[in-house]
């Protein structure tokens, strides 16, 4: 059951490489809160070796089932966002995005592209909220002896 949902537009950077296979590499290197007043695609910045650009249209959503991987997330060492991608007209665009760790593996282990970036500070009270209020983490069961 979805629980709420947070539009976010995602920070995409191009960069030149020098690699046999590649001229460039792609990732997803940020994401913010979108208020709903940025256009579907803005250039941040151009330059022949990066180029940074955000994409809006995007909504993390919770839902219930997932909430063993929003706790797995937000108790790491670095909190992230999952970002999933794919290439239309030349540029990386965002199509997916989550804070549940478990549908972060997913996206990794789907032979997509994907990113993990870090959730800000908004984002993690956001998710932190939600847990506190519909999460209780199960007890860890401990190896008995004997």
């Amino acid at each position: 059951m979805k629980m709420g949902s947070m539009p976010v537009a995602i920070i995409m950077q191009r960069r030149t490489v020098q690699h046999i296979w590649a001229d460039e590499a792609w990732a997803a290197v940020g994401v913010v809160p979108d208020r709903g007043d940025l256009p579907r695609l803005q250039v941040l910045s151009e330059s022949p070796e990066r180029d940074y650009y955000l994409v809006s249209g995007l909504e993390l959503e919770l839902y219930t089932d997932e909430n063993d991987g929003y706790y797995e997330n937000i108790v790491a060492p670095e909190s992230k966002v999952f970002v999933l991608w794919r290439m239309e007209e030349g540029r990386a665009i965002p199509a997916r995005a989550s804070v549940s760790y478990v549908e972060g593996t997913r996206m990794f282990d789907s032979g997509e592209s994907a990113d993990g970036v870090t959730m800000p500070g908004e984002i993690y009270s956001w998710v932190a909220g939600y847990l506190r209020e519909h999460y209780q983490p199960r007890p860890r069961r401990g190896h008995q002896r004997g």
